[in-house]
């Protein structure tokens, strides 16, 4: 076999690999010898079909495996021998002639195919000693803790049925059909739907209109849906909704206490506590170290200036570009309500691509380097918490993943980046730092204003993608119905 290469300009490679008709020719031979005695064609005694009929019937189907074979297992030798690691999978051109690929299958012509690819460019590592950075803590009051369990207490609040009339603060149980035109619209309908005045879920003006509703009152609200509203169709419209009382209940008063830890399944008052304040360290540390990974891969950008592969900076963009153009869609706007152009935003989305591949490839030689690896127990935890996320589709999504290589990927690349982000914040200069809670929230919003100038428009997708470089990670927004709830996501925490 023959490795030529034929193209070698910066990152960019092209091999020519050429294997002899002979060898070919010999490698399907040795196929043969091993099917000679295992075979059956009538009009022959087992290990008697001559080697001119077994070519003759098998020769083909034989070469057409040999050649399959070669081109799954060579590049990756050839990549091997060569020292060098593909940044993408690499591509594979034969030729399409029917003629020569005849003239191949049959062993009368040179087997030729051509790898093209680009290589991962070598990363010398530099001291990481120089690096210094801030961790931002706080210290989390009695009162704060006290605040969240009482919001806590408020989710879980009894509500006994009254005969008056509903004020602000009690709870109506409601069937309604919402109308756009005198038509009703899609998820304009509801029944048994529990809402609490005053809560401000649903849309301006539609709770004030139920105040001093009786069970069994019959009501038509008019309402104005607002401009920004994410159904299109129903943004800037007047609607109205039929809506029918069944049940006016008023609220029983809150007491943080152990019944009300019972009732949520926590032994005590205590431990409700506890919980409570565990979740808001987790909170507070998840944004600590946000913002502290930033400030580490802001020093590893400054550090390292390298060629980066096409290939994997264009899938970068084009994942990153993709969300940009959803998220304008969805929101109904356009690069000049932004304040910027389509052109504009393409090279600043670039210039984000290219510095996330940088420094994905960075972290990748110092994991390798430090001995990082993702245990088979972390991967299962990752796969079980996306499990989570989409109850009902287990068994789709667990064959997705024995499936696709590259899901598993998706899922240990972000684990593999946090366990080396672990490993360097053990090489630098960490100091702590006490701060307020404003502070660190105002400290925040003031880096996603500096971050808002670097590429527009950064209302959604460019801040996702810039806060994935920190490790933020924005949850997509829950689907909302049509009407007439202002965000789905309030449901939950009535």
């Amino acid at each position: 076999m023959q490795v030529i290469e034929t193209l070698a300009e910066g990152l960019k490679r092209e091999i020519k690999v050429v294997i002899p008709a002979k060898d070919m020719q010999d490698k399907m031979n040795e196929r043969l010898a091993d099917v000679k005695d295992k075979v059956r064609i009538n009009g022959f005694r087992p290990g008697k079909v001559p080697a001119a009929h077994l070519k003759k019937v098998y020769g083909k189907s034989i070469m057409a495996d040999l050649v399959n074979e070669i081109v799954r297992e060579q590049p990756a030798a050839i990549l091997s021998s060569r020292g060098e690691k593909s940044a993408t999978q690499p591509e594979i051109a034969m030729t399409e002639d029917k003629d020569e690929a005849d003239k191949i299958l049959a062993a009368e012509q040179d087997f030729e195919f051509t790898l093209s690819y680009e290589v991962l460019p070598p990363i010398e590592l530099k001291s990481v000693k120089g690096i210094k950075v801030t961790r931002e803590v706080i210290d989390i009051s009695d009162d704060e803790v006290n605040e969240q369990v009482l919001k806590v207490a408020e989710s879980a609040r009894a509500y006994e049925t009254k005969t008056g009339k509903a004020a602000n603060g009690d709870r109506i149980t409601m069937d309604y059909v919402g109308k756009v035109d005198g038509e009703a619209f899609e998820g304009g309908t509801d029944q048994g739907a529990e809402l609490v005045l005053g809560s401000g879920r649903f849309i301006p003006g539609f709770e004030d209109q139920l105040v001093g509703a009786k069970a069994g009152d019959e009501k038509t609200i008019t309402v104005t849906f607002p401009a920004d509203y994410p159904a299109k169709n129903l943004a800037g419209k007047e609607a109205t909704f039929d809506v029918t009382v069944k049940e006016v209940a008023a609220p029983a008063d809150v007491e943080i206490n152990d019944e009300l830890a019972s009732k949520l399944g926590i032994e005590s008052a205590d431990r409700l506590k506890e919980i409570v304040r565990g979740q808001i360290e987790s909170q507070y540390g998840s944004l600590t170290r946000q913002k502290l990974k930033r400030q580490i891969l802001d020093q590893l950008d400054e550090m390292y200036k390298f060629e980066t592969p096409n290939s994997l900076v264009e899938a970068e963009y084009n994942g990153i570009w993709s969300q940009v153009n959803n998220d304008l869609a969805q929101s109904g706007k356009t690069f000049e309500d932004e304040d910027t152009t389509e052109e504009k935003a393409r090279e600043e989305y670039k210039t984000l691509a290219e510095r996330r591949v940088r420094l994905g490839l960075v972290l990748s030689e110092i994991g390798e380097k430090a001995g990082v690896e993702v245990s088979e127990d972390e991967m299962q935890r990752a796969i079980y918490d996306q499990l989570r996320q989409y109850p009902g589709q287990e068994k789709q999504i667990l064959e997705f993943f024995r499936s696709q290589p590259g899901a598993a990927a998706s899922i240990r690349a972000p684990i593999f980046e946090e366990k080396v982000i672990d490993h360097l914040l053990t090489e630098i200069d960490v100091t702590d730092k006490k701060v307020t809670k404003e502070e660190l929230l105002a400290e925040e919003e003031g880096e996603a204003k500096t971050e808002a100038k670097k590429a527009a428009p950064k209302k959604k997708a460019a801040a996702k993608a810039e806060a994935a470089d920190a490790g933020e990670g924005e949850e997509a927004a829950p689907k909302k119905k049509a009407a007439p709830k202002k965000k789905a996501a309030d449901e939950s925490a009535e």
